[in-house]
């Protein structure tokens, strides 16, 4: 049977918006962890058969399949190629998936999967305003496929998480307190040294930027709502932010052949569609159709990462799973920790793989809502020395 084990996982800090990395070039930032991952595990770097990374925004300092210059950045072999994947806020994710699926094939044997984001210094949509800037629409508008589907419906993440509330009935006090907890979680992870085996620090920053220390209820309720009228506001939603992970995704040969330890195998891993208006609510039909494939339960899993784009996201999911919420996101979310765009699937994969590991759990799924009304859902189970000793 062919497996794709996990053996390396590293991500940087989570700089804030204009914090302490936003300075540092995308391809320096993800080099950064590059060399990191390879240097803790005891595989030749030329061995590597590909990296590919998820990025956002693919313009200025982040152009030119910014996978290949983060490798060559960080001074590893020419020989090894790279490509970047644009799955919108999933892109790193997936690009873990097309790292397991090409060692599941059989195609290959080692292969790293990642991503990068500087959000700082290439702010969110700037590839959509460089297309204005050379006299072009957004990429709906103009379309005659879409305007017959779709009609002239505004395209938007706040209006879909505005409808998400709405749907599922969720007040404003509800997500308020939703978000304070996120902030909660992760200062107490951060405080107990939860994230310190799994973080590189990056320029002089070793911790998340993002969690808020002084975070009220009172605090989130004196804010302005995004869209008039609406019940979402700025302390509802995913920060701005910058960081890059990779991980090592390898087969029971190159396990053998460089005498690797498998940390975990990637159980399962697909992605689905909904709805591209809402856009936001794809993760629910993801993760049902996930357990459908795996017959798992939702009650299988000791830890659980949706991110948190907005609350009303991670809220309504956990509605219509069922999950428990003591598990979902333990070390907080998005809201508190950051949203890296393209980064953000291969950072979320980095927690899940080492709060597994801190607490001995077994199974951890991780989802996350993406552009065009998506989402990708990966499972993974956590090996133990004598699962590794046996591969």
């Amino acid at each position: 049977m062919r497996e794709a084990y996990i053996v390396g996982a590293v991500r940087s800090p989570v700089g804030r918006r204009n914090g302490g990395l936003a300075r540092t070039h995308p391809a320096d930032l993800g080099a950064h962890v590059l060399k990191e991952l390879m240097s803790g595990v005891d595989a030749d770097p030329s061995a590597v058969e590909d990296v590919i990374f998820g990025c956002v925004d693919t313009v200025g300092p982040q152009a030119g399949d910014v996978a290949r210059t983060c490798w060559l950045a960080a001074g590893l072999p020419e020989e090894v190629p790279g490509v970047t994947v644009d799955r919108q806020c999933g892109s790193a994710q997936q690009a873990l998936h097309f790292a397991a699926q090409a060692v599941l094939s059989g195609t290959s044997d080692l292969v790293v999967a990642g991503g990068v984001q500087n959000m700082s210094m290439i702010p969110i949509s700037s590839a959509m305003l460089a297309g204005q800037a050379l006299g072009h629409a957004d990429p709906f508008t103009g379309s005659k496929g879409w305007a017959a589907r779709y009609g002239t419906q505004e395209v938007s993440q706040f209006t879909g998480a505005e409808r998400i509330a709405e749907r599922w009935d969720l007040s404003r006090e509800d997500m308020e307190r939703y978000a304070c907890e996120s902030h909660r979680r992760a200062l107490h992870a951060i405080d107990a040294g939860y994230f310190r085996r799994e973080i590189a620090p990056c320029d002089g920053v070793a911790d998340d930027e993002g969690p808020r220390r002084d975070t009220t209820p009172e605090r989130m309720a004196a804010l302005k709502p995004l869209v008039p009228g609406g019940r979402l506001t700025a302390a509802l939603a995913s920060q701005i932010s910058d960081a890059a992970a990779a991980l090592l995704v390898a087969s029971p040969r190159a396990v053998r052949d460089h005498g690797l330890t498998p940390r975990a195998r990637v159980h399962h891993l697909s992605a689905r569609g909904d709805d591209p208006i809402t856009m936001l609510t794809a993760p629910i039909p993801a993760t049902a159709h996930a357990l459908g494939r795996t017959g798992m339960s939702i009650d299988d899993f000791d830890a659980i990462e949706v991110n948190e784009a907005f609350a009303p996201v991670v809220l309504a999911w956990i509605k219509e799973t069922g999950a428990d919420p003591a598990r979902v996101n333990p070390n907080g979310g998005a809201i508190a920790l950051g949203h890296p765009l393209g980064a953000t699937g291969a950072v979320l994969a980095v927690k899940l793989l080492h709060e597994l590991e801190r607490t001995g759990g077994r199974y951890g799924l991780q989802t996350m809502c993406e552009g065009g009304g998506q989402a990708n859902v990966t499972v993974i189970e956590r090996l133990t020395s004598e699962d590794a000793s046996s591969k």
